[in-house]
């Protein structure tokens, strides 16, 4: 292991005991190995730029846009700064405005609403299906005024929300979808694929997700080739030319650096992802008769890529703590419904508005999933939580 990944592990000696430590290097060294797999295809190409200073768009970037493009089976590709912006900037784009309401699961990542209520615009928050905790198409329905402009479907843990009963709906009451991809690259179903079945589509390229940057990195996905000028337009300050602003824009432009990183990881997904269903199969037999665990379900119809593997248990932190003490490390997406947050306090949403989202969130837990987890890892994962019944 590299030396400063063993000094992490060390330092927790207190915390750990031996075996524990070991497997958490493991983890940890198998999250790495994404990184360590394109090392000798990007480094050269981080040298050149760092010889020309070509950092800001450039032959890298107009490349990954191209071959995400194709990858998609999308006309527009816009490579941006972070996923919050391409949310921000598909909003802006398909004329979503102040005062508009946009419908949205209340179980997703709180960026999905931020991107609302950066523009004025007002997050309205509806539950989730109970067996796969995806935006419920009937609750969507209810929740549609005069003021309602656009919807969004979030693609979450890896499979895509449901599309073929969302288009409907918004084709009935003239409402714009913005997909939000960021947890789907190279997922697809019913209605096709994450990220290209929407007029417009947005994602990001976060380092934790499966196609992942070296930092923060995002894309707008369009059909509309105006949403795209002007998704690109509004990105770079307004401008399309140097000095000529038609729009208060934003500073919201993909790097090279990213793209090159992005490039490399794009010609592997296909295989990444492949990898993770098959640890998501390996759970699914592991953890298939222990008590007090439900494994994650798939839609009919659905390709998952599982971004993340999520159960639901019970005792939750007494089964984190059976983990950490093992150091296998856990998380939990999400431990509040966004309307529950402090931050959309205003809106004025109590605690029992969303009873599958509600209850999901006191009883998921992710556990590990990447694509070079092991088999070895995955049997510690299950005896550890194996034995968090039994005490």
């Amino acid at each position: 292991l590299p030396i400063d990944e063993v000094h992490d592990v060390l330092t927790n000696k207190g915390k750990y005991g031996l075996k524990a430590m070991v497997h958490l290097a493991r983890l940890e060294a198998g999250r790495s190995a994404q990184s360590a797999e394109i090392a000798d295809e990007v480094l050269p190409v981080w040298r050149r730029q760092l010889a020309t200073g070509g950092f800001i768009g450039g032959p890298e970037v107009a490349a990954f846009e191209a071959e995400y493009a194709d990858y998609l089976g999308v006309p527009h590709v816009v490579g941006v700064s972070n996923g919050t912006d391409a949310l921000e900037l598909a909003f802006r784009a398909s004329g979503v405005g102040p005062g508009d309401e946009v419908i949205m699961p209340a179980n997703t990542f709180i960026a999905t609403a931020e991107a609302v209520s950066r523009i004025g615009a007002v997050p309205v928050f509806v539950d989730v299906d109970a067996d796969h905790l995806l935006i419920d198409p009937q609750c969507v329905d209810a929740a549609i005024t005069a003021r309602t402009r656009a919807l969004v479907p979030v693609h979450l843990f890896g499979q895509t929300a449901p599309l073929e009963a969302l288009v409907p709906i918004a084709d009935k009451h003239g409402l714009t979808i913005v997909e939000d991809a960021a947890q789907a690259q190279g997922a697809s179903g019913p209605a096709g694929r994450a990220g290209a079945i929407a007029p417009v589509s947005a994602t990001s390229f976060y380092p934790g997700k499966n196609l992942g940057a070296a930092g923060d990195a995002g894309a707008v996905m369009t059909r509309d080739p105006e949403v795209s000028s002007l998704v690109r337009n509004l990105g770079a300050h307004g401008s399309s030319v140097k000095y000529s602003h038609d729009h208060v824009g934003m500073n919201a432009r993909l790097d090279a650096i990213q793209a090159t990183v992005l490039r490399a990881k794009l010609r592997r997904l296909e295989g990444w992802n492949e990898a993770r269903r098959a640890a998501a199969e390996r759970y699914r037999w592991l953890l298939g008769d222990t008590p007090g665990v439900r494994l994650p379900q798939t839609r009919p119809g659905n390709i998952d890529v599982w971004h993340l593997y999520v159960v639901q248990v019970e005792r939750r932190d007494q089964v984190i703590t059976a983990l950490t003490d093992a150091g296998i490390g856990t998380g939990i997406h999400y431990p509040t419904p966004v309307p529950l947050t402090k931050a959309y306090a205003p809106l004025g949403y109590r605690p029992g508005q969303f009873p599958v989202a509600e209850r999901a969130a006191a009883r998921i837990l992710s556990l590990p999933m990447f694509p070079h987890l092991s088999a070895e890892q995955q049997e510690r994962t299950a005896e550890a939580r194996a034995a968090a019944v039994s005490t």
